[in-house]
């Protein structure tokens, strides 16, 4: 049975923005998130398989490409204004077609993996690491190990690329109440705090903040 390498990528900060700005900016933010997945897919022989929720799933023939693909989508989907961030699961291995949709374990492992990832980092198991070789030799990767799922026997060991301390990828403010990133010229507020220069979306967002700035 061939192997494939399964991505999910979902947005980072979700939940907030969805409480900052309601269940229609929230969908928007999910359509968009989509149409750049789409966008990018091609160029990578990557089948978007399907969304769930604020996740993607998406099946790539080669690892290599499924790792330039992730780049991609945390570096240009993740970063422009107005976007949240993106973090994305990988693991490679075999996987049963049905109607559309892919099953096995190596589906469920990648799906495990992706909880566990940060925004703006691609989390890999060894398998995928391995199978990506010279795709990686750009970046630097930190190393996981003894990974413990559940239903996996064996522990895993995960590698970690986290694009926003790679020095080619843009890093945008983030609004520290909806979590969206924000190019300051284009921000709506701004304010100083503890010498720090903090950039919102929104008007909303800023008198959230004045009102409970402790929180953030």
């Amino acid at each position: 049975m061939a192997s494939h390498t399964f991505l999910f990528a979902d947005l980072a900060g979700f939940t907030a923005m969805t409480e900052a700005h309601g269940d229609e900016a929230a969908a928007d933010a999910v359509a968009d998130f989509c149409r750049g997945v789409a966008e990018l897919a091609p160029e990578y022989d990557a089948e978007q398989v399907k969304s769930i929720g604020d996740a993607v799933m998406v099946r790539v023939s080669e690892a290599a490409a499924a790792i330039g693909l992730a780049v991609r989508l945390i570096g240009e989907v993740g970063t422009r204004h107005g976007s949240l961030g993106v973090r994305v699961g990988a693991h490679t291995g075999p996987a049963v077609p049905r109607d559309g949709d892919w099953f096995g374990a190596a589906v469920n492992l990648a799906a495990r993996v992706a909880a566990l990832a940060q925004r703006g980092e691609v989390l890999m198991t060894d398998v995928t690491h391995s199978a990506a070789g010279e795709a990686l030799s750009d970046y630097e990767v930190e190393v996981r190990p003894g990974q413990t799922f559940k239903n996996v026997a064996e522990p895993v060991t995960l590698y970690a690329l986290a694009l926003a301390s790679q020095p080619d990828v843009a890093d945008l403010p983030v609004d520290p109440v909806c979590r969206m990133a924000v190019e300051p010229s284009r921000s709506a507020e701004r304010r100083v705090r503890d010498g720090l220069e903090i950039w919102f979306c929104s008007a909303e967002c800023a008198a959230v903040f004045d009102r409970h700035p402790e929180r953030y």
